[in-house]
């Protein structure tokens, strides 16, 4: 007897999109008239409403969008969906087992799905429960992103978040290489190193350097060598310029960066996920029970944060989207996802190009361009659909109200009105 896989939900679909109009975040153009048509999860061809040709025998169902602004489904380059800060809420987590883990982290990813993230890159996950979720969310066991994930963080003994266990403390380059290895043999598909300081760490400023040269060497050469690219904790200026001169990828944060610096990340091609919400998540805190010595440090960071930021725009580094707050969190009357671009937006970055910075920038970052990020021809059907344009401004997407992930529509609040199958 031959078994094969059992899926509760549908990875892939088939069905004709009609009367819309498509975001082209390439262009930064909105095209109307045109119909998208997926087979198999992809998206098979984008054609005028008008034209009748090549339409297929057997027949596809139709879903009329109403005009909706349809725009690819955003990615989220900062997400912990095991997330445990100090304070009540997060020792509940800690005292978790691995399978309470994983289910509380595939509640979070239905939801983060829901809310129109249709791919994320985990940067520390509790017992390595994002290996597994990545895997059940694939077989369509349980609904969740596309998952790329760096495993377990690698910090220094008694680093950036050394108390959870989605972290793994090395100490040397012998260790900090093998650290690289173990999570790629786990299945890692990036490497997240802890390089500096940070908020949540009781016993260490934001500004703490907390990896050596050797080590950082050690892991990211480590890392290139097996594939894989290397983003980094890190808040002050001085250990990001080192990380940078030895090849790191993409920095996390960077609460304290420099024009010097911000030049070196974009002649080198290191990114930034600057996760501005961080610094202005007060109420988060308060809801979480956070201790007042960690908001006292995040509050007070703020505007040094966003002076960097402002730094990284004017000297051209490819910034992505990254919330660090769970993406589908309710936050100031929408999401942590959409109220982290708000922030993007209002500090310096057009409408347009904020949306890029949340689809195919981070796209192009992870290697999979090719397959998602905009919409277009032989690309992945991950689509949203909402009234107003979010090249316009990305509060926009306060309103969205229609998910597709290859092909299956996943939130639909009444907006589609089936049609017949041609």
């Amino acid at each position: 007897m031959q078994v094969g896989v059992v899926t509760s939900f549908n990875t892939t679909g088939d069905v004709e999109l009609s009367n819309l109009r498509l975001v082209d975040v390439e262009e930064g153009a909105v095209r109307s008239g045109l119909r998208i048509r997926v087979r198999d999860g992809a998206i098979e061809a984008i054609l005028p409403d008008d034209d009748t040709s090549g339409r297929p025998a057997a027949g596809l169902p139709v879903l009329d969008l109403g005009g909706a602004f349809v725009a690819p489904g955003l990615i989220n380059m900062h997400t912990h969906f095991s997330l445990s800060l100090p304070g009540p809420v997060g020792e509940r987590l800690e005292s978790m087992d691995a399978a309470g883990i994983a289910l509380y982290m595939a509640d979070g990813a239905r939801r983060t799905l829901h809310n129109g993230v249709t791919t994320v890159r985990c940067v520390a996950e509790k017992a390595h429960a994002d290996f597994a979720l990545r895997e059940a969310i694939g077989n369509g066991w349980v609904q969740g992103p596309r998952i790329y994930t760096a495993g377990r963080a690698l910090a220094c003994t008694g680093g950036h978040g050394h108390s959870s266990d989605d972290t793994m403390e090395c100490d040397g380059a012998d260790e900090f290489a093998r650290g690289v290895r173990t999570q790629i043999r786990a299945g890692a598909d990036v490497i997240k190193l802890m390089i500096s300081g940070g908020i949540a760490g009781e016993h260490e400023t934001i500004s703490t350097p907390q990896l050596t040269s050797v080590e950082m060497a050690a892991a990211i050469s480590t890392a290139h060598a097996w594939g894989r690219k290397v983003t980094a904790h890190a808040g002050p200026a001085a250990v990001i310029a080192e990380a940078v001169r030895l090849g790191l990828d993409c920095v996390e944060h960077g609460y304290e960066l420099t024009p010097e610096v911000c030049r070196s990340m974009a002649e080198n091609g290191t990114a930034l996920v600057p996760t501005l919400i961080v610094t202005r998540s007060g109420a988060f805190f308060d809801e979480l029970g956070v201790p007042q010595w960690m908001q006292e440090r995040s509050l007070g960071a703020r505007e040094r944060h966003i002076a960097s930021y402002r730094m990284a725009l004017e000297a051209g580094v490819d910034v992505l989207l990254g919330s660090d707050m769970p993406p589908f969190w309710p936050f100031e009357g929408t999401t942590a996802v959409v109220r982290e671009l708000e922030h993007m937006h209002d500090f310096g970055l057009d409408a347009a190009a904020t949306l890029r910075a949340a689809t195919l920038a981070p796209a192009r970052w992870l290697g999979i361009d090719a397959q998602t990020g905009s919409i277009a021809e032989g690309k992945w059907a991950d689509l949203i659909a909402l009234p107003e344009n979010p090249l316009e401004s990305p509060s926009a997407l306060r309103d969205l109200d229609f998910v597709m992930q290859g092909g299956v529509v996943v939130r639909d609040d009444g907006r589609t009105t089936p049609g017949e199958r041609r």
